[in-house]
């Protein structure tokens, strides 16, 4: 689990198309080293550390991860944004982050907002309905407020801290990100995709007891 505050920007050393896609990123090194078989939010995506030292790592990457998000098209010299594993008892700064991409984004434009400026994306039809106007929303791992929202976009309004500190900064109309909406905005979803139709005999829709009880409310 992550939080969507990215730690490091790092770059990508070299990718690797033996058997499958093996990425090696270089960082800044963290004061306390990382371990095989810890977790790494790359632009997002939850990695398992195969290899390490204090200033590089290597992960394998699934293919249904390359068919999801922007990983698979990452080339040497790309600036990821990395996020290491929320430790039990940390502050939770962000929001809850999986490192499980929904799908891929497309930038359509960069507006400017006085010092912020506004990012929209398109996103399709399916990311949009689980989204909700000013809650959560990880792009390439950042977590950010929603404000702006369609049928088949969505936009954020981004500080220059965040510029700056991530790789959003120098996104332009055209780049792919990875997109993953609020956990809790899946669940409630998925709760009233199943609730019983209100005229089935015996059973009621979905009701904000429901929400109530499971946690959304």
């Amino acid at each position: 689990m992550f939080t969507g505050l990215i730690e490091r920007v790092g770059t990508v050393r070299r990718v690797s198309r033996g058997r499958g896609l093996v990425l090696e990123i270089g960082f800044q090194p963290w004061p306390e080293p990382l371990e095989k078989g810890e977790s790494v939010a790359v632009d997002g995506v939850c990695l398992t550390v195969a290899d390490c030292d204090r200033s590089r790592f290597t992960a394998h990457v699934l293919e249904e991860t390359e068919r999801r998000s922007t990983l698979s098209s990452l080339p040497p010299g790309a600036r990821v944004n990395l996020e290491r594993a929320l430790r039990a008892g940390a502050r939770l700064g962000g929001h809850v982050v999986q490192g499980h991409v929904d799908a891929r984004g497309r930038l359509l434009s960069r507006t400017p907002k006085g010092r912020d400026f506004a990012l929209r994306f398109a996103c399709g039809h399916v990311v949009a309905a689980a989204t909700v106007l000013k809650g959560s929303i990880a792009i390439n791992g950042v977590s950010l407020t929603v404000s702006g929202l369609g049928d088949d976009w969505l936009q954020v309004d981004v500080i220059p801290t965040t510029a700056e500190q991530t790789n959003l900064g120098t996104l332009r109309p055209g780049a792919e990100v990875n997109l993953e909406t609020d956990v809790l905005g899946r669940y409630a979803r998925r709760i009233a995709e199943t609730a019983p139709e209100e005229d089935d005999p015996g059973q009621g829709g979905l009701t904000m007891e429901m929400l109530i009880e499971n946690g959304f409310a």
